[in-house]
């Protein structure tokens, strides 16, 4: 990984330890950064991190010392890819690509059938959720405290024939704008790439002179990189079976 690249990934993991501790900490479980590494002592919300290493080279017996092991879905995100986790009972759970692009609005490929806006208010969560889940029933996972920290996270939803068939979380820093959970339902105009082109689109008009940062895998990654994204290095996903 060449110097450029590994700046790229160092921010997209900051970035998304601190969407991930925006989570926590709209649970009640507030998480704690320290050196490398950032850390949750409780059992974190289904889908989130336990830790989440912010720097290459992290000890992993530290990474492992600050997080409940006893409790079930306890995981680690490995944000560099170079931890060995498995003396400690953890088994690999997924791999994925960090992605980096430049600011500005993606090459195109949007569909003029869906309109994209932050979302309304905490009444509009659950219908977001659920299309964002696929149709499950929403299980309160986004919290409405996370509509209450201004410019800090910014739920986008694109909307077409009155509901919702798209989607993203946006969480602005100082140097990068980091995108998570876009969707883009079955029935959704142009699919998962028109879905990346109108977030931003979006993410361009609201965060100008910002680049995006986040992370995919499989075809979800195809579709960012189709839209400008270039994956730039490397992150494990470990899950805790011992």
């Amino acid at each position: 990984m060449d110097d450029e690249n590994s700046g790229w990934v160092r921010a997209a993991a900051r970035n998304n330890a601190e969407w991930c501790d925006a989570v926590c900490r709209a649970h009640g479980l507030p998480g704690e950064f320290g050196a490398g590494v950032w850390s949750s002592a409780r059992r974190t919300p289904p889908l989130y991190p336990d830790a989440a290493t912010l720097t290459a080279g992290a000890d992993a017996r530290d990474v492992v010392s600050r997080i409940d092991t006893a409790s079930p879905g306890c995981s680690v995100k490995d944000s560099f890819a170079d931890l060995d986790l498995e003396p400690w009972g953890f088994e690999v759970l997924f791999e994925a690509q960090w992605i980096h692009r430049p600011a500005g609005e993606a090459p195109g490929g949007g569909s003029s059938e869906v309109r994209w806006e932050p979302l309304g208010g905490a009444d509009s969560l659950p219908a977001w959720e659920t299309a964002w889940s696929g149709g499950d029933e929403p299980t309160g996972l986004f919290r409405p405290e996370l509509l209450a920290d201004g410019e800090a996270t910014i739920f986008l939803a694109g909307h077409a024939a009155g509901r919702i068939v798209a989607g993203a979380i946006a969480s602005p820093g100082d140097a990068v704008l980091g995108i998570s959970n876009l969707f883009a339902t079955d029935d959704a105009p142009g699919g998962e790439a028109a879905a990346w082109a109108g977030c931003l689109a979006e993410a361009a008009r609201r965060w100008p002179g910002l680049p995006v940062v986040g992370y995919e895998s499989g075809e979800s990654l195809d579709a960012a990189v189709s839209q400008g994204f270039t994956p730039v290095g490397p992150l494990r996903v470990w899950l805790h079976t011992g």
